[in-house]
């Protein structure tokens, strides 16, 4: 994510973090993201299946009624209530139909998981829309709704280990999370259409799910819009066409992704299509009120930038990418949506897609285990920003380091220690990315040039598809550095004001 003031970005305090935050801790989660991979929606739905059955007949004629009841949250220090335990999922079906007109959301939400413990209910992550039926493994299921929480109970108890299947049918008109400064995330109605923004919590506003990034899932969307309108989405396009006055399009991400990075954008574009020297093919959005970037100045650059962060930060990970350029006039700021992220018209500019880019290696495939870890997604895009200059003739890393530690002792650069923002309206303050920044210009200085590009290309090899804490990642590198680095933990990644 980055701001629109600051090339570092700085996007001010969540309300809605704070309201979540004050709400009493829940049990950890039980189960970390990941597996389900490449597996395409029918594979994951037809597993889920066959895992659900043999499950249900290792012993016939019995009943299982051993579970408890799932985390109503995932224990994130930041949101509490973001997540859930008890269970895995492993792949999102996500129908919908959408009128831009009137506002109005309709969706079928078909959730293959795993459990990781015997529960006898579950809760989903879902805000401000109405559960129309549910279903675990092709029989109703009782439903309760309280607040964000979604709890569902099956007939049968599920076992440790079995794999279920989950269908919500919803409706409504999807809420907007509004924050301190008075913008939004969450699924935000333009002049045309709508854009789903969903860090860190308004994924859980269009549709139901494990809202936390510490559970990555592979996904399908596929939107039904009216004929004329568009609906991009994450990764390839799997099939596309029109039915009467109706169009569908549907697409399909294979790595796993986090929830928060999930989107749909709907509206009029200009859709650019090309594929990088690598092989990966690269759709872009345009959206067609914006007149940004007519000559394509900004976007002819995507290959080359492209080719640049696979040289500095490793293969690419995902099988798609591009950018999704919206008006979203009240969004002034970006985001790393999964292999195409969402810019705003009036922030298109090199230095916000370079940042962006850089998160597909830094948040969306190693991603944090919780919200605390933000430091590594913002502290690393923020660096690759500083890099891009150095690396095409304009001001070095440590020209960047130098004019921030210039920066006065009483400036909010210096107002936490980026590896423990104070509180949830912190996450994305300040300190977060540019003092993250300078922590990782510290580590290169400590390792030097070579030995810290090939930190960074095995970091995000030994990382990829995953997750990792900060404990994980200063581990690693005093590991390769050969030595502890307690002097830049303890100044610059936890302590307090202005290092020395």
């Amino acid at each position: 994510m980055i701001g629109c003031v600051k090339t570092s970005g700085r996007l001010a305090a969540f309300a809605v973090a704070g309201l979540l935050a004050a709400l009493p801790a829940c049990s950890e989660s039980d189960g970390r993201g990941g597996g389900a991979g490449a597996r395409t929606g029918a594979d994951a739905r037809a597993g889920a299946r066959t895992g659900a059955d043999s499950a249900r007949t290792k012993a016939p004629g019995t009943v299982f009624r051993g579970g408890h009841p799932g985390a109503a949250g995932a224990g994130d220090p930041y949101f509490p209530k973001l997540g859930n335990g008890g269970y895995d999922v492993t792949h999102y079906a996500l129908t919908l139909a959408y009128d831009p007109g009137g506002g109005r959301l309709e969706g079928t939400a078909e959730i293959t998981a795993k459990a990781t413990a015997d529960l006898s209910a579950f809760n989903l992550d879902l805000l401000g829309m109405e559960v129309l039926s549910a279903t675990v493994d092709g029989r109703t299921a009782r439903v309760r709704q309280d607040g964000q929480e979604l709890t569902l109970q099956p007939r049968d108890h599920l076992r440790k280990g079995a794999a279920f299947r989950s269908v919500v049918r919803y409706a409504g008109t999807p809420e907007s999370i509004t924050h301190d400064h008075g913008w939004r995330e969450g699924w935000l109605r333009t002049g045309n259409g709508a854009v789903a923004f969903g860090e860190p919590t308004g994924s859980m506003s269009w549709f139901p799910g494990n809202h936390h990034p510490s559970d990555k899932a592979s996904y399908d969307i596929t939107v039904t819009v009216p004929k004329g309108v568009q609906a991009i989405s994450n990764g390839l396009l799997r099939a596309q066409h029109t039915s009467g006055d109706r169009a569908t399009f549907h697409w399909h991400q294979a790595e796993p992704m986090a929830s928060h990075v999930a989107t749909v954008a709907i509206g009029s574009y200009d859709i650019k299509t090309s594929r990088t020297r690598s092989g990966i093919p690269v759709v872009s959005a345009m959206d067609t009120t914006a007149g940004v970037d007519e000559d394509g100045a900004v976007l002819g650059r995507f290959p080359e930038i492209m080719e640049w962060a696979e040289g500095r930060f490793g293969p690419y990970p995902f099988s798609a990418a591009g950018v999704i350029v919206d008006q979203a006039a009240d969004v002034p700021y970006a985001l790393e949506t999964q292999t195409r992220p969402t810019i705003p018209a009036g922030i298109f500019h090199t230095t916000n897609v370079v940042h962006e880019l850089a998160h597909q290696w830094f948040g969306n495939s190693v991603t944090p285990r919780t919200w605390r870890d933000m430091w590594l997604n913002e502290g690393f895009a923020t660096y690759a920003e500083w890099l891009w200059t150095e690396d095409h003739g304009g001001a070095s890393a440590q020209d960047h380091f130098d004019r921030n530690h210039a920066k006065a002792a009483d400036d909010d650069e210096w107002d936490f220690p980026p590896a423990e923002p104070p509180s949830a309206s912190d996450i994305s303050g300040q300190p977060v990315y540019v003092r993250g920044a300078m922590v990782i210009h510290k580590i290169r200085q400590t390792v030097g040039d070579e030995g810290f590009r090939s930190l960074v290309r095995d970091w995000t090899l030994r990382h990829r598809h995953g997750h990792a804490s900060t404990d994980d990642f200063t581990a690693y590198v005093e590991a390769r550095a050969g030595r502890d680095l307690d002097s830049i933990w303890d100044s610059w990644l936890y302590g307090d004001g202005k290092p020395a």
